[in-house]
């Protein structure tokens, strides 16, 4: 069948509507794309960077935690490190340490220097074994 020749513009123009409609959408959606991205990037670039300086703070908070003197803790507790003081004692320590035992301890240690110390729970309980504790000082404590 044979088309007109007065046809085929018309026919040549519907066909690159057909096609430039769908390119020019195409195009608009790549521009927004990367109009967007480009703002996504730099909000990504800020937001690594606060991360950042929020990790290097963290760092340096445990670092002075870490270097400050404590008392270190073993066993059904919540609290691990507990800040020495001149005057904190083994109740004090055990205190902020948040024992989370349902009953009292069976034995409790302190380990001084490398020397273990078995402390008298009993007398403890009662008050007249309440040693001071020193910096470094590890308590295990037993079920």
């Amino acid at each position: 069948m044979k088309v007109p020749r007065q046809t085929l513009p018309r026919l040549w123009a519907a066909g690159l509507r057909g096609i430039i409609a769908p390119l020019a959408v195409a195009f608009s959606l790549a521009l927004a794309a990367a109009l967007t991205g480009c703002t996504s990037q730099s909000r990504a670039k800020a937001n690594a960077q606060q991360a950042y300086v929020a990790g290097q703070q963290q760092a340096a908070a445990l670092q002075r935690e870490v270097m400050e003197p404590a008392v270190w803790f073993k066993g059904p507790i919540r609290n691990p490190r507990v800040p020495w003081t001149a005057d904190l004692t083994l109740a004090q320590a055990l205190l902020v340490a948040d024992y989370t035992g349902l009953s009292n301890p069976f034995k409790i240690d302190v380990i001084r220097q490398g020397k273990r110390h078995s402390i008298n729970v009993g007398r403890l309980l009662r008050g007249t074994d309440n040693p001071l504790m020193e910096p470094g000082d590890v308590v295990e404590i037993f079920r």
